[in-house]
This record gives structure tokens, sequence and C-alpha cells, in this order.
């Protein structure tokens, strides 16, 4: 999760709101590509998550990776990220280690700076003796091994998750993700793209589905990640069906983000909790722990981090339906969806793809992935079939952006990782739950063993 934000000084008026999301139209030429990915760090002794303090430990690995140019990013004595030229690395809460690459032109690029950012991580982790791996859900510690990060908006929001759904320690303790973030030109691009993305958002979390396990067996799901989801807390979150309907541009998602409750408010180094408070009872002065405080921009942008749909809209549109996942197919997923929004042809066969769906449609599928994957039925199809289909148009939009590298080669071959699951007609679940029941007879040791990004 995102790090304190610098976006401006005291908001005016709701048309300052705005403009604060019409900021990210730009043209054609400026659009860029930024891709995020967590992993869980673990003892390569104990294969148990690292704490904050100690060797192994995630302040250890912080440290270590600033011999890399990064900086220190500090909350009170405790280094809780870094920031670099471009980009920054975080911790999620239960120290799951994420990138925020920079924005980049070409997936090429993009999965240049992935390749970089792992050898990195490895060899920090090699000296401290930790491991990393890529899945959608942490697969055997029970919540209780999983130590916090020692961030202030953590503490807020263990304590308020409880409040408002079932599984919210489960997403912020025990779950990783990649996403990609991409721009659009006007409002209208923004809709139509946003449209799309939420329509076939379930078919990216069946490509990506990689979270089968839960405290050392399966748990029922292919994506448990994705099923967490739909109890964390329903006021942040879901398919927000109202982006289909008349009416859709920046102006009805500020009123959308005004109304979704708060965490904090961070002043002076610390954070303020308003846990349930609105964003809109803030800028009309009816929040008592903020008596005297003037909300600012750089509060409305804090506060749009903390909005977690399928797709999120805050200066980008971000994609937020895939399992972390092996290094090999991170890359995949800015391809999938860049070759599906930053070529118009694409765009528009995948708009004529999704266009008729329904609200109930929509969800029922959401629904069906995390559990059945490609099977998931769909109308008188298969989600494995719409997920070939949602290939070959990206595909096609890859090509046709014709972004090579020096080698000659095409933003297209990132899509292979995602072709071989569709062709074998199984997820990487799957894949992982036939060698638990089959080669590792139910030792998930196997699974770091074999599955370590290192």
């Amino acid at each position: 999760m995102s790090i304190p934000q610098h976006a401006g000084g005291p908001i005016g008026s709701r048309d300052d709101l705005v403009r604060y999301l019409e900021r990210g139209c730009k043209p054609r030429e400026q659009w860029r590509i930024g891709t995020e990915h967590e992993k869980f760090i673990y003892d390569l002794t104990t294969l148990k998550p690292v704490p904050y303090e100690g060797r192994p430990g995630i302040r250890a690995l912080l440290e270590g990776m600033r011999r890399f140019g990064w900086s220190p990013v500090m909350e009170g004595d405790n280094i809780i990220g870094l920031t670099g030229k471009d980009g920054a690395i975080s911790l999620e809460p239960g120290g799951q280690f994420e990138l925020s690459g920079a924005a980049l032109k070409s997936v090429h690029e993009t999965c240049s700076e992935v390749n970089t950012h792992q050898d990195q991580v490895r060899q920090v982790a090699a000296e401290i003796g930790a491991g990393a791996i890529g899945l959608g859900y942490a697969p055997s510690w029970r919540l209780n091994q999983v130590p916090m990060m020692p961030k202030g908006r953590y503490a807020i929001m263990r304590d308020y998750m409880p409040k408002v759904g079932g599984y919210g320690h489960e997403m912020m303790f025990r779950t990783c993700t990649v996403q990609v973030n991409l721009d659009f030109s006007n409002e209208s691009d923004m809709v139509k793209k946003f449209r799309v993305g939420l329509a076939l958002q379930p078919v990216a979390t069946a490509l990506f589905a990689n979270s089968p396990f839960r405290e050392g067996k399966p748990n029922g799901f292919l994506s448990y990640r994705s099923h967490i989801w739909t109890d964390v807390d329903n006021d942040r979150a879901g398919m927000l069906p109202w982006v289909f309907q008349g009416g859709m541009g920046f102006e009805r998602y500020v009123d959308y983000a005004l109304d979704v409750p708060m965490y904090f408010v961070y002043r002076d180094g610390r954070y303020i909790d308003v846990a349930g408070r609105s964003f809109r009872a803030f800028l009309e002065g009816n929040v008592p722990e903020l008596n005297g405080i003037t909300p600012t921009m750089d509060d409305w942008a804090d506060h749009l981090t903390t909005i977690f749909p399928e797709v999120r809209l805050k200066t980008f549109l971000e994609m937020r339906g895939a399992d972390g996942g092996s290094w090999r197919r991170i890359c995949g997923l800015p391809a999938l969806w860049v070759g599906l929004y930053y070529d118009q042809g694409a765009l528009d066969a995948a708009w004529d793809l999704v266009n008729g769906w329904t609200a109930e449609e929509r969800q029922a599928m959401r629904d069906a992935v995390p559990r059945l994957g490609f099977a998931a039925p769909f109308r008188n199809r298969t989600v494995g079939e719409i997920a070939r289909e949602m290939l070959d148009i990206s595909a096609a939009g890859l090509r046709r952006r014709a972004n090579e590298d020096a080698a000659g080669s095409s933003e297209e071959g990132f899509l292979l990782p995602l072709r071989e699951l569709v062709e074998r007609g199984y997820t990487r679940a799957e894949e992982l739950l036939h060698k638990f029941h089959g080669e590792w007879n139910g030792d998930l040791s196997r699974l770091f063993a074999e599955y370590n990004f290192f």
C-alpha cells in the first residue's frame, strides 16, 4: 500500500477533486505503463514470514536495498519504504514487499525493471537468509505468525477491518497481488477503459489464479485472494455496477469516493484515526477528530489509495484482479492490458465483447471464478473460452503497437505464459494442487523449494 501522497494544498471545492482526476488525461504519445508487484518474504530456514526487526528481517532487507541508490522513507525511527528515481518500494501490512514501478513506455522496459528488481532483492535476501515467493495467498502461515509492519495506517486498518467484513485481516496480512496502472486520453476514453476493465477483471483473475492453499491445506478455491475481497469492506470494494450507467465520469467517481469511509488523515508525521467517517463529512467540517484541520489535496490523494474496487481510478486506471505470481508471469499482466487499452482497435473489440453483459452476469462471473477458474460458466461459454478471445484481442493490439526491443521482439511474446495456461486448460493454482496431491505428497515445503524467486 502507498506511502503518504503529495498532491497539493487546501481544497477549495468539490471541483478541485474532479480536476485532480482530470489531470490524468494525456495524449496517446504520453501514455505509460506502471507495474506493481508484491511478494512474500520468508525465512529460508523456517519457511515462516520474517519479522520487521532481526536477520532475516524486513528492516535489514530495506536497508540492504539502499546500496542500489534507493532513498529511505521513514516513519519515526523506522524505515518503511524506499524511493528511487522513478519508482518506490513499500510494505504491505504483513511485510509483503512491493515494487511500485516507474511509468515506462513499453512492456519491454517494464520487464527489464522487474528483472533488475529481482536481481537486487536476490542479492540482499541471500545475505540475510531470506527467500521470496509469488502467490496470491500465504500457503502455510497462520494469521498469528504474520508480524505487522510498523506503519501507523496499518494499526488503524487492523482495528477497523473486523467492523466491516469477515476477511479484512486475511487481506491485510496474507495476500499478494500484481497490478498494472494505465493512462487515458480524456473522460470518455477513461469510461470505456474502466468498463472494459471491470467486465474482464474476473477473466484476468482466472488467468492469474494462484492461491489454492491456506494454512498448509487446499482451501477449496483457485484464487482465495479474490474470494477474500468479497467480504473485506464492501463500501470500498467490488465490481461498481454504476460505472456502466449513464452519467459515469470523473464527477461520478468523485461522488462515490466522497462517501467511501476514510481510515485516517496524515498530519505532522502521524496518522489520525477517523475510520468510518466520510471524506464528504471532512470537507463539510463534520468530523470532530479533525476540528481545526483543513482538508488538502494530499488528504484526497491518500484517501483514493484506500479505495479497493476491482478497477480503481486515480490519475490513471489500476487493474487489481490478479494474484501474485511466478516471476515469469509478472510481465504478462501489463502485456495483457496494454494490448487491450493502448490500441484503439483492440479497445473497441474488447468493448464489443463485453457490451451487453448485464450487471448480474458480470457479478455472477466474478463470484464463480475464484472457485472454478477457467471452468466458470458464462452464458453458453466458459471463462477459459473468453480468456482465449481476450488474449487474441490483446495480441492483435500489441502487434499493431509494433513496439519492439533491440532484438526485434514484439511485446506479444509476454503473453506466451498466459497462452500456455489457456491452451492446457487449467490454472496455475490447479498446477500447484496437482503437485500437492501427487509428487509433493502433501508437503508444502516443496512449494517454497521449487517456486522461490531466487
